[in-house]
């Protein structure tokens, strides 16, 4: 998870290098990025489906070398046609390591999901942290295309060799006795798809998610419009420049939010969590509006949110698998998973509004739509799985409770 991390939080890094290299323009450049995320969600149902049959181990293989692939192309993408096909080859290997890795947590821990999932996400979130100063040193050294080529062959490498020590989940935890709040019963991808919680979910997902993927593939373009981006900024105990300070702070803070709010969504609920999570990150998004300007301002704040926004890619996850069950978990979770894919189409449409409106009015739209999932969670979905809950004890109690003598 870590290793292909920077497929996404380190992208970033490239736009404003490869846009003074061709000028092909930032808009045009981060078309990439959204490619790279639809394909890496859309197809994570297709990958979970084959992980719940033949195991995790096979499609991370597969994963790995195309995210090397991804990786050397973009070192010598001389048009946008193939920095596309990188974006397209890198989605597909991202998908297979994280639809794998996030699917089978779900299956090996029913009883603590949301730890699980989040400590999961959190080397997705968190690998950039180690490497994101050192790319950046590449970059400004030997340029854009060697720090592609040569990071791209050494995280390929260890997803690779780590992907042989991936295992399939013993029989007896698929069908072990759940919670109040959690399902026995598995789901079908075709019986979730039926389900009004999912789209609830999905439209959740969509919303926050939208907000957190612009921020992560525009935070040089932001710092750089805001003039702040190579303003030194001092604190605990560092001196750095203040886009460098920020991908760092954040990638340690989102790394930490995953595991954190994934625990405490075990111990106070999902839904409320949720709310709590996303006021937060509405609440730092006002901030950057109306105080982004100020370097040690904008590195704290973007860290605050980032380290809330990550939760989505542990609650979310441990929410459908609550509510939808193990069996299927990796190929249900994947279907969910799309919506950060949605979420992306918003990307280029949020650099248009800020060429033409500044940033400030991309914070205040993100804001509004973490506002709404806030409210979605507490008065919508809550009640809504609550009902799922009843209803699923009474259509499946029989079933369940074969599959739960089975389990011991």
């Amino acid at each position: 998870m870590a290793c292909v991390a920077n497929l996404q939080y380190g992208w970033t890094l490239f736009v404003n290098p490869i846009d003074a290299k061709y000028h092909w323009g930032r808009s045009a450049i981060q078309v990439a990025f959204t490619i790279f995320v639809l394909i890496e969600t859309w197809l994570i149902p297709v990958e979970g489906y084959l992980v719940d049959r033949f195991g995790p181990r096979w499609v991370v293989l597969g994963g790995s070398i195309l995210v090397t692939l991804a990786w050397v192309i973009n070192s010598s993408a001389s048009s946008l046609s193939m920095l596309y096909f990188a974006a397209a080859l890198g989605g597909i290997g991202t998908g297979c390591v994280y639809g794998t890795c996030v699917g089978n947590a779900l299956k090996w821990f029913p009883g603590r999901r949301g730890l699980a999932a989040g400590i999961t996400a959190a080397g997705f979130g968190a690998g950039a942290a180690v490497t994101i100063g050192p790319i950046s040193t590449m970059i400004n050294s030997a340029g854009y295309e060697q720090a592609f080529l040569v990071f791209g062959l050494i995280q390929g490498a260890i997803i690779f060799v780590m992907a042989w020590l991936l295992l399939v989940p013993p029989a007896q935890l698929i069908g072990a006795k759940v919670k109040a709040n959690q399902t026995a019963h598995g789901y079908t991808p075709v019986e979730v798809l039926r389900n009004p919680v999912f789209y609830v979910l999905y439209v959740m997902f969509v919303l926050v998610a939208a907000g957190g993927l612009t921020m992560a593939a525009s935070m040089a373009p932001i710092a750089k419009d805001l003039k702040i981006d190579k303003i030194p900024v001092e604190m605990f105990g560092f001196a750095m420049p203040a886009l460098v300070f920020a991908l760092s702070l954040n990638r340690i803070f989102d790394g930490v939010g995953r595991p954190f709010f994934g625990w405490l969504s075990d111990q106070i609920g999902r839904e409320y969590t949720m709310a709590i999570a996303f006021i937060v990150g509405a609440g730092a998004l006002f901030t950057l509006s109306q105080s982004g300007s100020n370097p040690a301002v904008f590195v704290l704040v973007t860290a605050l949110y980032f380290g809330v926004y990550g939760e989505i890619f542990s609650l979310f996850p441990a929410t459908q698998g609550d509510t939808f069950g193990a069996k299927f978990a990796a190929a249900n979770a994947g279907m969910l998973y799309t919506a950060k894919g949605a979420g992306a189409l918003l990307v280029p449409v949020a650099a248009v509004i800020a060429k033409s409106h500044g940033w400030g009015s991309v914070f205040s739209i993100a804001m509004t739509f973490n506002v709404l999932a806030a409210l979605l969670a507490l008065f919508v979905l809550r009640p809504m799985r609550i009902r799922h809950f009843a209803q699923s004890r009474a259509a499946y109690a029989a079933s369940d409770a074969v599959a739960g003598t089975r389990a011991t």
